[in-house]
């Protein structure tokens, strides 16, 4: 599994401390992290939580990754901008618990983190419980075990649910403002991991027009 990072400007200077905690939970597990940023809170490229739902769904609409690890202060404001979106799924996840019921009964392709709640000595440690919990095991499960079929029936009524109530993820993407989606693709690493793991076509086009746009020089 391919595992985006990705964090706003409020929370840029823990990207570090994130990162480490992500990869020694999941780099055991076989799975990649796709670090795009912010990486410092002093990056050229400021991200808003509205920008990281963009960032996000360009990630996953376009195949380039198959799970976004996110977040922001509260965690609120980041899963509302990625669930404004088709083709995202994110959970609000604050402890391993919230990690692990999301991950087997909402069965999503996304996670918001309050990075700014419950900070201090063992932070880090709480952050790799989260990603050991989040990961560990397929998800889609069920839990308990014996709701499994009600749950996984659940989750295919949702997912036909936003189907029919989001328009395709391109022609969304067209009709936001042009700055406000070009700041969300200005990070260093973009392009080179972006266009180096991207599966759809049609996404990938959408984004080469928009880095060429007036609104992305």
């Amino acid at each position: 599994m391919r595992i985006a990072l990705i964090m706003e400007n409020s929370q840029a200077s823990k990207n570090a401390q994130v990162e480490a905690a992500l990869r020694a939970a999941v780099e055991p597990l076989g799975h990649t992290v796709l670090n795009y940023g912010m990486y410092t809170a002093d990056d050229a490229a400021q991200l808003t939580y509205v920008q990281e739902g963009i960032l996000a769904a360009i990630v996953l609409n376009g195949g380039a990754a198959d799970y976004v690890v996110t977040g922001c202060g509260t965690g609120e404001g980041a899963m509302l901008a990625l669930n404004s979106f088709p083709g995202v799924i994110c959970g609000h996840v604050e402890d391993p618990l919230d990690a692990y019921t999301f991950a087997q009964i909402n069965d999503g392709n996304a996670v918001a983190v309050p990075f700014a709640k419950g900070q201090g000595w063992g932070s880090e440690l709480q952050l790799r419980y989260i990603f050991e919990k989040l990961f560990s095991e397929e998800s889609g499960q069920g839990y308990p075990r014996e709701r499994a079929v009600p749950e996984q029936r659940n989750k295919r009524i949702l997912d036909a649910v936003r189907a029919n109530n989001f328009k395709p993820f391109p022609a969304l993407l067209n009709g936001l403002d042009p700055e406000l989606v070009a700041g969300a693709v200005a990070g260093e690493r973009f392009s080179e991991l972006f266009f180096a793991n991207a599966t759809d076509p049609e996404v990938v086009a959408c984004v080469r027009g928009l880095l060429t746009s007036p609104a992305a020089e």
